[in-house]
Formats: structure tokens, sequence, C-alpha cells
């Protein structure tokens, strides 16, 4: 996967130099690295807040409330988790990861994540109520509110892909 979008990145790079000579590609790998910039700390810092929940949690404890015998209450625990998470994949991603690796389960990662996606309250506070509106948002929650469980439940029929 890495050697394909090096490759890609390398023809973007020759045709953008192509088009607009080289100094648009200095110019863009200079607004990259501005934008490493701003996102790697956060990067390293959701990596980190994983590795202490994979520390900090007991394995017992989160088996217990998000294994696989957590059942409801374990897609209801990962959906309000989800939707009270703030940030972007760089903050939900890497502590899916570390809840995974500590028991918790396939069904429960695919909530929370179905959840923080279609339930975000930041983005509802910062983005849709100010576009679009009460009357729209909450229309919107009201159909998308059974969308983690569906996605949790059928993840469960389907099977967890680590298992296979």
């Amino acid at each position: 996967m890495t050697i394909f979008f090096v490759l890609l990145a390398v023809v973007a790079g020759a045709v953008l130099s192509n088009r607009h000579g080289f100094d648009a590609v200095i110019g863009a790998v200079l607004s990259a690295g501005e934008l490493m910039a701003l996102v790697l700390p956060l990067v390293i810092i959701a990596i980190v807040m994983a590795a202490y929940a994979q520390a900090l949690l007991p394995r017992a404890v989160v088996e217990r409330w998000l294994g696989r015998d957590a059942g409801w209450r374990g897609l209801f625990i990962a959906m309000a988790a989800g939707a009270i998470t703030p940030g972007g994949p760089f903050m939900a991603f890497p502590l899916v990861v570390g809840l995974r690796a500590i028991g918790a389960s396939f069904p429960v990662c695919i909530t929370y994540l179905t959840a923080w996606s279609v339930l975000g309250i930041q983005r509802i506070l910062i983005w849709e109520l100010p576009f679009f509106g009460t009357d729209f948002v909450i229309l919107r929650l009201i159909v998308s509110l059974p969308l983690p469980l569906i996605a949790g439940m059928a993840s469960q029929w389907l099977g967890d892909p680590a298992r296979h």
C-alpha cells in the first residue's frame, strides 16, 4: 500500500511539474509540510492516548463491557462514546485500534466508528446547526440514530475478519 501511494505521489508530482513547473512542486511540498506540522502532533497524541488506554484499562474490564459477550450493552456504550469523541480520524482510529487490542469486539468497534461518523456531537454543534438549522439537524439525527447499531449488528452477522 505504501509503495502505491509513493508511486502516486511521484506521478502527481511529475504531472504538476509538467503543467505548472517545478516551482509548483516545491510549493506543494512546502504546503504538505505545513499540513504535516499541524496534524502530526495530534496523531502522536492520539497514538499515545491509545497506548495509555491499553496500559490502563484491564483486559477483563474491556472484555466485560465491550467484548464479544457485552451484547447490546457494549453496542450502546460504543454508540455513546462514538457520539462524544471529538476530532478527526487521527483521534478515533488509534483509540479503536487500542481498544481492539485489549478485547473490544469487532461489532463494538464498528458501532463506535459509525456513531463517531454520523452522530458526532462536536460536528453537529460546530458545523451542522449553524449551516442547516435545528429542524434539519433533528431530522437527520432521528434517521441516523439507528445506523451505528445496525452497522454493529450487521458486522456481528458478517463475522470478525480477524477470526478468518
